[in-house]
């Protein structure tokens, strides 16, 4: 999640990102990158959507 997070925020293109999870030992390939990303995006956007709240 929080590589798909970066992808997202930051706008890192998947080479980068993949860059990244290899300095902290990760191998995984730009397609790994890009089923995640399709995969948790959706999730993402769920969690961070305001909720509404009904009062009383």
């Amino acid at each position: 999640m929080v590589v798909v997070r970066w992808y997202l925020r930051y706008g890192l293109p998947y080479r980068d990102v993949e860059e990244l999870l290899a300095e902290r030992g990760i191998d995984s390939g730009s397609r790994d990158l890009y089923r995640w990303v399709q995969r948790f995006t959706p999730l993402l956007i769920d969690a961070a959507r305001p909720r509404r709240h009904v009062p009383g």
